[in-house]
């Protein structure tokens, strides 16, 4: 049961609340079980105080301080916590249903198993906050921030995800549930690894933007190097995605405990053009022999450019020696000899970039 004299002084209004607090900065207050419905508490100091459980439905709480104070079960629909300090607060499985947290600072607060259907939570600060089991049905988070957030079957319905901030971040305990409604409100602009992570299927996450209306801004591509040239591999792998270029590398992607091979297939199937890195150590390695020939007899199948050779020496021309050499060199090379120097990396990037993005035919040259 709370303590009735500080429900009594609470009732009194929030200047006296806050003097007698100034004054007495040891006691912790006890609302447990309190029916506050519809108070004005706005910029009440609630710092560590226990509200658990108790009625704040419609309360007014905005700019108040209740930081660290245990509101697990607490019910506060409908209220206003519009600027409010909620760093470190206990609000597990709270209900908390058309709430405004507009301004609200949540860093560090557990919200497992909270039902936040509805609430107003734009541009508030989530960092590093525990979600598992939370539901933001209808939730507005837009320009939330959620960096390091924690995740696990959350619900993730009904609300445009796409200006979240730090949603790529996300750590996942568990799968989540990201609505359809929620991938067209978002037109696909959801972070990857929050979807991967989420537990979304990867063929759904390769054709999500172009099933919301949005076209594929770039084709997707695999990457295929020897373990020996990781460092060039890993400079492209970093800046094609940062041009929104959906690639495939084997250490970058694969799934553990997968077969490599399996693993290697499926992301040909899922990306239509093989980036080879034509170095002595690429070229003397049978799995990428193999994949050009593969990426070749698609070429020859589907009659477009499957195959784009980039090389990093000169072993592709004056010493390499296969069967489908003529085929390789036919095609315009991408040159990144001397890529370690960063004026000649920077000039051949965009030129590569603007290759593998121009829709071609196999009769045309790379």
């Amino acid at each position: 049961m709370a303590n009735a004299e500080h429900v009594k002084i609470l009732r009194e209004g929030v200047q006296i609340w806050n003097e007698w607090r100034q004054q007495s900065p040891n006691i912790k207050p006890d609302l447990n079980g309190a029916d506050l419905h519809g108070a004005d508490l706005g910029t009440a100091y609630l710092i560590g105080a226990n509200v658990h459980p108790a009625n704040l439905d419609h309360v007014d709480l905005a700019g108040a301080n209740l930081e660290f104070a245990y509101m697990r079960n607490v019910s506060l629909i409908g209220a206003n916590l519009s600027g409010a300090n909620l760093n470190h607060a206990h609000l597990q499985e709270a209900i908390i249903h058309r709430s405004n947290f507009i301004g609200a600072n949540l860093y560090e607060s557990d919200l497992t198993r909270a039902d936040l259907r509805g609430a107003k939570l734009s541009g508030v600060s989530m960092i590093r906050v525990d979600c598992w089991e939370t539901n933001f049905c209808g939730s507005d988070l837009n320009d939330a921030d959620m960096t390091d957030v924690v995740v696990g079957r959350t619900i993730f319905t009904d609300t445009d995800l796409s200006s979240v901030i730090g949603l790529e971040t996300a750590r996942h305990g568990g799968p989540s549930s990201v609505g359809i409604d929620t991938i067209y409100k978002s037109k696909g602009n959801i972070p990857e690894a929050f979807l991967r992570g989420a537990g979304v299927p990867e063929d759904f996450i390769v054709y999500m933007r172009s099933l919301v209306g949005k076209a594929i801004e770039f084709y997707s591509c695999f990457i295929s190097y020897s373990s020996q040239d990781d460092a060039f591999a890993q400079r492209l792998y970093a800046d094609l995605q940062a041009k929104n270029v959906r690639c495939w590398k084997f250490d970058e992607n694969a799934k553990w405990g997968e077969p490599v091979w399996g693993e290697i297939d499926t992301a040909i199937r899922h990306y239509d053009k093989l980036v080879v890195i034509c170095s002595q150590h690429s070229l003397q390695s049978p799995p990428v022999i193999r994949e050009i020939d593969r990426a070749l007899q698609k070429e020859d199948r589907e009659h477009r450019n499957v195959l784009f050779p980039i090389r990093i020496d000169d072993y592709l021309f004056d010493e390499w020696d296969h069967p489908r050499k003529a085929d390789v060199v036919s095609k315009v090379i991408g040159d990144f000899r001397g890529w370690d120097n960063h004026a000649t990396y920077v000039n051949a990037f965009p030129r590569f970039l603007d290759a593998l993005n121009r829709p071609q035919h196999a009769s045309e040259t790379g």
